[in-house]
């Protein structure tokens, strides 16, 4: 029986900007120099983020969609590429072996799409199968992971999933409403791959569940604006979390004889401080138990889809022997995977 596994993990960030700097360099003025804007700055969990697009010296704020998707198209590509092959290094497979190429994305279009234009610079064989996963939002690496996973199994070939995301590209007109601040004090770019062999070191992919609240769909969103893509976030949304984590949780642990205590390293999604509280409480978990996921807030900011993986990178570097990723957006959407080291 083939046990699909993360064999190789690559991480690709562009510049890092410290929380203070953007602040100071640009955001203090863009936001009229807003005292809830800087508090809210001051306590996004932030210390640095990653942009391709940095505001202090390019400001896109009044751009429009198409300039912005063409900025994308220009940036994406690169940082994707750097991500897979540092991910195919890592787990020791040729470029020429994937049989699937998975990409997740949610911040820009381009046709041809991110999975076509990586095939072709990466040499990937002309047969590869390509599955693209747009507008998930943050979540969308774990059924992005589930559907890698289930090729591996049937068909016994390694695959690749890419997340990538630019947020960056998408700085919104000025403003003074609060859940637009509080996107622009989090969001981060970055790029993270995987590699999913049958069988082999690594993380085996054990087991995947979800749960979606469609009473509370519009508690985040993602708009296509004529000014790129704009978020909305509702201050509710940690409330919702704590009520429905336990249970997708128990439910996932529960499928394979397992409890919260049997897990070592959770791999929550940083979406912000009161994301992790949340997820802490609806769980009954000591806090230090998602030090690694504030670490990557920390460093990273919430770069989307991305920041999930760059939490599993983080605790594999840590020894971490049984992982429980989770992570959250809209729908609102609840994500799980259950993840056991190998070999």
């Amino acid at each position: 029986m083939v046990t699909p596994t993360i064999a190789g993990i690559g991480i690709a960030l562009p510049a890092a900007s410290s929380q203070d700097a953007l602040w100071h360099g640009y955001f203090h003025r863009h936001f009229n120099g807003s005292a809830l804007a800087k508090r809210i700055f001051a306590n996004a969990g932030v210390d640095q983020r990653h942009t391709v697009l940095n505001p202090i010296g390019e400001d896109f704020s009044g751009e429009s969609t198409g300039t912005r998707m063409r900025r994308y198209a220009a940036e994406v590509v690169p940082l994707g590429k750097s991500a897979v092959i540092a991910a195919l290094a890592d787990a020791g497979v040729e470029a020429g072996a994937i049989g699937l190429l998975a990409v997740a994305t949610c911040t820009g279009y381009t046709t041809p799409g991110l999975d076509i234009l990586l095939a072709r610079d990466l040499d990937l064989d002309p047969g590869l199968r390509r599955l693209m996963i747009g507008h998930m939002g943050c979540y969308a690496a774990l059924p992005g992971l589930a559907s890698v996973a289930d090729y591996v199994a049937a068909s016994g070939r390694p695959a690749v999933l890419l997340c990538a995301e630019l947020p960056s590209v998408h700085v919104q007109p000025p403003t003074t409403e609060v859940d637009q601040i509080v996107s622009h004090a989090l969001f981060s770019d970055g790029a993270a791959a995987v590699v999913v062999t049958p069988g082999g070191r690594g993380y085996a992919v054990e087991g995947f569940a979800a749960r979606t609240d469609p009473a509370t769909a519009d508690h985040m969103t993602w708009e296509v604006t004529d000014h790129g893509f704009r978020m909305g976030l509702s201050p509710k949304v940690p409330d919702v979390l704590e009520l429905h984590i336990a249970p997708l949780v128990d439910e996932l642990l529960g499928a394979h004889g397992l409890g919260r205590s049997d897990v070592d390293g959770w791999a929550l999604h940083p979406g912000g401080p009161g994301i992790l509280a949340a997820a802490a409480k609806g769980l009954g978990l000591p806090s230090s138990a998602l030090d690694v996921s504030r670490a990557v807030l920390r460093a990273h900011g919430n770069c989307s889809s991305v920041t999930v993986l760059l939490v599993l990178e983080a605790l594999r570097s840590a020894g971490a022997s049984t992982v429980l990723a989770a992570a959250f957006g809209p729908g609102l959407t609840l994500y799980g995977g259950l993840l056991r080291k190998v070999g």
